[in-house]
């Protein structure tokens, strides 16, 4: 089964810069990677008029648009849990999930002290690591700098895909 791990924190933390910078760092160790975006509202990627929104528009349950590079899948979906989802990712080494704080997945929490003052999961069972802006931390989990990309790596690549 594909490992899932999730990237939490509060908004503005640099959840999505980190996501960004492990991908190529873990990729570049030989590893398919990934990601799914846990949004609050509807996406808005099927524009009105477009062939994919006339398809849906029509009653279709699920639309793939796909070109020779990629596809694009839009589906009805009630159960957006990571468990459910995780069924789309079975050629893919690891899946990193950015949000879903409250699935009971192993967590890597990036806070900044400049920004809030207080963490989200510091005491959560399935918090693996934690990074940081901020020295005062105290933890027996690893922490981690906000620029310790290998470092995350290492610590992913030997929990999760070794």
């Amino acid at each position: 089964m594909t490992q899932i791990i999730t990237v939490i924190g509060k908004s503005n933390s640099g959840k999505t810069t980190l996501i960004e910078r492990l991908i190529p760092e873990i990729r570049e160790r030989g590893y398919r990677v990934g990601t799914i975006k846990h949004a609050y509202h509807r996406l808005d990627i099927d524009k009105k008029g477009k062939d994919s929104w006339r398809h849906r528009k029509a009653g279709a349950d699920m639309v793939l648009v796909a070109s020779p590079d990629e596809i694009v899948m839009i589906k009805d979906e009630r159960n957006s849990s990571l468990d459910n989802l995780v069924k789309y990712f079975d050629d893919m080494d690891i899946v990193i999930a950015e949000g879903y704080k409250r699935e009971n997945r192993p967590k890597i929490e990036v806070f900044r002290s400049s920004i809030h003052q207080v963490p989200l999961c510091l005491n959560n069972d399935n918090l693996i690591a934690f990074v940081t802006d901020s020295t005062d931390i105290k933890t027996k989990i690893p922490v981690f700098g906000l620029d310790e990309i290998k470092k995350i790596a290492d610590l992913i690549e030997k929990r999760f895909l070794s």
